[in-house]
C-alpha cells in the first residue's frame, strides 16, 4: 500500500488523509474500531484510516473525480474487496460503504447507493443522464442519505400527521427533522441510547425481566420500517434545509446493504 499515493489522490479532490494505528486492546472498556473515520483538527476536517497492524488492510483509489470532489476507495482484507465512496456533500466530507461487488467508478457507486424504488422513478422521469445523480431532479430531492420521492397518490390521515418529527438511520446518527411527517404501517419499537435500532415490545419486556434497572435507560416509542411520507421543511445541521411542496415518500440510501458498512466509523 502506497500511503503517499493515497494522500496525493485525496489531496487532488481537496481533502486530507491521515493514518492512525490503533492501540492494543485495553484491559477494560472498548477498543476503538478499525475503519474509516472523519475527524477534525486545527486545519479542519480530515479523513482518518484507523488500522490494526495485526490485521493489515490494503487500500487503493480505483477512481477519482476531482471536479465532483469524490473518489472510490477499495479496501482488500481477508480475501474481500470492500468499496467506499469518499467525497464532499454540501458542507462536509463524508464516507459511505458501497454495496455491490461490480462497482468500479464514482458514477456507478452513486447509482448503487440509490434504492431500487428511486432508480425505477429515475428511469421513468429523468431523461438526461447527467441529471440522474443530482441532489434535485424530476424524480427526487436528496438530503444526505435520504431520498424524497413525490407521492401524489398517497392518502394521508391528517389526524395522524406529526409535526417537527425526526427521521434517523439509527446507530447514533444525527436525525433529520421534518416539519410534517406521516407514517403508514411498520412495527412499534422501543428505542434508547443502548438500543438505537429499537427493540420489539416482546424483546423489551424480556430485557426488563432480566434486568429491571434497564427500565431507566430513557426509552421512547418509535415506529420501525414504516412507509414514511413528509412535506414542508426538512433540516439537518450538516445540510442545507430543503422545502418539499406536497407529500414525498422517504427512502434511505443502500449503505446498510453493504456488509462492510460497520467499517465506516463516521455515519452522518
Amino acid at each position: 500500500m502506497d500511503i503517499g499515493l493515497l494522500q496525493k489522490h485525496f489531496g487532488l479532490m481537496g481533502a486530507r488523509l491521515k493514518f492512525d494505528e490503533l492501540p492494543p486492546q485495553p484491559r477494560w472498556g472498548r477498543r476503538r474500531a478499525s475503519g474509516i473515520d472523519i475527524q477534525s483538527d486545527t486545519k479542519g476536517e480530515v479523513f482518518v484510516i484507523n488500522f490494526d497492524p495485526q490485521q493489515p488492510v490494503e487500500y487503493e483509489v480505483v477512481d477519482l473525480q476531482p471536479d465532483l470532489r469524490h473518489l472510490l476507495l477499495l479496501a482488500r482484507r481477508d480475501g474481500r474487496k470492500d468499496k467506499f465512496l469518499c467525497g464532499h456533500d454540501e458542507r462536509h466530507w463524508f464516507v459511505c460503504a458501497v454495496p455491490g461487488g461490480s462497482v468500479t467508478n464514482v458514477t456507478a457507486a452513486l447509482e448503487a447507493l440509490q434504492p431500487a424504488e428511486v432508480q425505477a422513478v429515475v428511469q421513468r422521469k429523468v431523461k438526461r443522464r447527467k441529471n440522474q445523480l443530482r441532489r434535485r431532479n424530476e424524480a427526487f430531492v436528496r438530503q444526505g442519505e435520504w431520498f424524497f420521492v413525490p407521492a401524489t397518490d398517497v392518502a394521508v390521515d391528517e389526524k395522524l400527521v406529526h409535526r417537527n418529527e425526526p427521521i434517523s438511520r439509527g446507530s447514533g446518527s444525527k436525525p433529520h427533522m421534518c416539519q410534517f411527517l406521516y407514517r403508514n404501517g411498520g412495527e412499534q419499537v422501543l428505542v434508547c441510547r443502548k438500543h438505537p435500532n429499537g427493540l420489539l415490545v416482546k424483546d423489551y419486556q424480556k430485557l426488563i425481566e432480566a434486568n429491571p434497572a434497564a427500565i431507566n435507560w430513557g426509552w421512547r416509542t418509535m415506529v420501525r420500517n414504516a412507509a414514511v411520507y413528509v412535506k414542508g421543511r426538512v433540516w439537518h445541521p450538516d445540510h442545507k434545509t430543503i422545502v418539499l411542496d406536497g407529500w414525498h415518500r422517504v427512502l434511505m440510501n443502500t449503505e446498510n446493504l453493504a456488509p462492510h458498512s460497520s467499517s465506516v466509523v463516521f455515519l452522518d
